[in-house]
């Protein structure tokens, strides 16, 4: 093969690369968070003083993580605790609420809820339609505990996520904050975008802008914005590109895409991409979806509008790099944003409240009790 033969393969390789890393990242995958490998299975049950504890055979990734989680068979789920005896080929949890499965039972061990807040929560909702610019968007709204209504929550969940993964939505309730858990284009159930891409935050702002124009016409004056993974990026967005960002009074950012360079950047890197690969996809992606990728970066692009921030990320994320938090942490200093970081050591992406339930739910009952329920 002649040097100029094999210098076009390198270029078709170097593309094809680039290229199957960019539909890895912006083509959605509704079965993404769905795909239990049902080599769980339950071993044991034992007694363990007021409760009883499982011990799971042949556990998977999940099972072995550290932490408060979910364990589902059967449409049925209930929520066990970190790990109390661990072997090769063996975990034993203690079982904290819910039913006990019977031995035998093939289980799936979870970070989020499976079905829906009253179910799961125990949260009285509706399910609502929210009016966006591609057309109806479900939404379910959980009503305030208390008798102020005038700041709702808008809460954002990230990529190939569901309305199901916003954890933090109990403690809002008991605040006394509504909350709405929207959906938006692209989502199972709402519209599409007319490329059939996510474009992290560049357009599915104005999805979040829908929901607070809902929002306001029943009677909301102030929104606070709850957004993780992706929807963190959206949120963002939302603060650098809507004229409605002068109503939010307070934002949460859990585990965020902060900037989407050093996250494609990052994921490259996981995946095993050359340089040239990840340099590449940027410039793939823009050509296949229009979005500048530089310009989807809170940290070299912040927005004029600076509500308070409080910022939660897991040390362990393998999916976006907790640098990234840290750096923008200390630019948001630079910046005169107000942002309190909260980082969770063992925790992986969006998983800070299964790694230590009590931390996170105090860290956001104290933030915002101070910025939006009893401002200082």
């Amino acid at each position: 093969m002649t040097v100029s033969g094999l210098l076009v393969l390198v270029v078709v390789g170097v593309f094809g690369l680039a290229w199957w890393v960019s539909e890895a990242q912006f083509k959605p995958d509704h079965q993404y968070y769905t795909h239990p490998d049902h080599s769980d299975v339950v071993r044991e049950i034992k007694e363990a003083g007021p409760g009883k504890n499982v011990v799971i055979g042949s556990p998977g990734e999940h099972t072995r993580r550290r932490g408060t989680y979910r364990m589902v068979w059967d449409g049925v789920e209930a929520t066990v605790g970190d790990i109390v005896a661990e072997s090769p080929d063996s975990v034993e949890r203690p079982i904290l609420s819910g039913p006990v499965p019977s031995v035998g039972t093939t289980v799936d061990v979870t970070s989020v809820m499976i079905t829906d807040p009253k179910t799961s929560l125990g949260l009285d909702y509706s399910e609502v339609s929210v009016a966006t610019e591609l057309g109806p968007a479900p939404a379910w709204y959980i009503p305030a505990s208390g008798l102020d209504d005038s700041t709702w929550v808008i809460a954002v969940h990230g990529q190939n996520g569901r309305r199901n993964s916003m954890l933090a939505a109990p403690v809002f309730h008991r605040l006394g904050l509504p909350v709405l858990v929207i959906t938006y284009r692209n989502d199972e159930a709402a519209p599409p975008s007319p490329d059939g891409f996510l474009h992290y935050g560049e357009s599915e702002y104005r999805d979040v802008e829908a929901a607070v124009r809902y929002a306001q016409s029943k009677g909301a004056k102030h929104v606070v914005l709850y957004g993780s993974s992706m929807g963190g990026l959206i949120v963002g967005q939302f603060l650098v590109r809507s004229s409605l960002a002068n109503v939010v009074t307070a934002t949460m950012l859990d585990s965020p895409l902060i900037s989407m360079p050093m996250v494609v950047e990052f994921n490259g890197q996981q995946y095993g991409a050359p340089e040239p690969a990840i340099w590449l996809t940027g410039k793939v992606v823009h050509w296949r979806t229009g979005v500048d990728l530089d310009q989807l970066d809170l940290i070299n692009h912040p927005p004029a509008t600076k509500p308070p921030t409080l910022l939660i990320a897991g040390a362990r994320d393998s999916q976006a790099p907790v640098q990234m938090d840290r750096d923008f942490a200390e630019a948001a200093k630079r910046t005169n944003w107000p942002v309190e970081y909260q980082e969770f050591p063992g925790a992986e992406h969006v998983e800070s409240w299964n790694s230590a339930p009590a931390r996170y739910e105090h860290a956001v009952t104290d933030f915002f009790s101070r910025t939006v329920v009893n401002p200082r």
